[in-house]
């Protein structure tokens, strides 16, 4: 007899599958999500606020709207200005020269993140 008798395969095979249909529900569990509720009345509209622009220099000097700061002071200026208003932040528009060091810039984002800054852009030579 030169067939090959693939019974006894397609019976494991069939046992492997009634296994992991069985198993994998029993593995899965819920996730919460929280969904938008509608609601009746839109919220306020309001002017936002007028940007930020950010520049680095190329010697990593820092200009907060054409204003030179130290690096020090810039993170500081970015949490007081989410505290003013947390749900109308202005929108922060770093702007680089080609020169400029990476690390620096690095920095800005490190410090507009943990001011927990939402609006932030690059601006385009």
């Amino acid at each position: 007899m030169s067939d090959i008798n693939v019974t006894p395969l397609v019976d494991v095979l069939l046992v492997l599958l009634i296994i992991f249909m069985v198993t994998a529900p029993i593995a899965s569990y819920p996730i919460e999500v929280n969904l938008p509720q509608r609601s009746t009345q839109p919220p306020p509209l309001s002017e936002p606020p007028p940007p930020i622009r950010l520049r680095i220099g190329a010697s990593g000097e820092v200009f907060w709207n054409d204003s030179p700061y130290p690096l020090s002071a810039i993170g500081n200026m970015m949490r007081s200005e989410v505290e003013r208003d947390p749900t109308n932040q202005p929108q922060l528009e770093i702007d680089t020269n080609d020169d400029a060091d990476y690390g620096i810039l690095a920095k800005v984002l490190a410090l507009a993140k943990n001011a927990d800054m939402k609006k932030i852009g690059f601006v385009e030579k």
